[in-house]
């Protein structure tokens, strides 16, 4: 099955040898993103919830390059710099904005260097 690469400047520029997404048949799978401001290029200030935030709107910029949406997304991966300290306020955040049936999800705890939250997540691309 061929691969297509997922590119839009609506979310921050890959760090290093990545693709924002990769779309293989029906489904996209986005690379671990962050809460940079792609306007700035740099990470918004705030908290948890403010990061998580830009982080879902970074993703949905993504997806909807691919022709999906949050709305499509069906797993999550979500990596918090503390997950004792962010996890209510992150996910009063998801919640908030992640459409439902909300995707199947696993959090946990990683060292994220600058940055509270990183997402990655796997959508259907609904017109393939």
């Amino acid at each position: 099955m061929p691969k297509t690469v997922v590119r839009t400047d609506a979310a921050p520029r890959p760090g290093g040898a990545y693709s924002q997404a990769i779309v293989v048949g029906s489904f996209v799978f986005t690379a671990g993103v962050t809460p940079v401001d792609p306007s700035t290029g740099r990470v918004v200030e705030g908290d948890v919830e403010v990061q998580t935030e830009q982080t879902l709107r970074n993703l949905d910029a993504i997806l909807r390059a691919a022709g999906s949406g949050l709305e499509h997304a069906v797993k999550a991966t979500v990596h918090l710099a503390d997950v004792r300290r962010d996890y209510v306020a992150f996910n009063r955040a998801y919640e908030r904005l992640m459409p439902d049936p909300k995707p199947a999800r696993t959090t946990v705890g990683s060292d994220l260097r600058g940055v509270l939250v990183e997402i990655d997540l796997v959508a259907e691309i609904p017109s393939r």
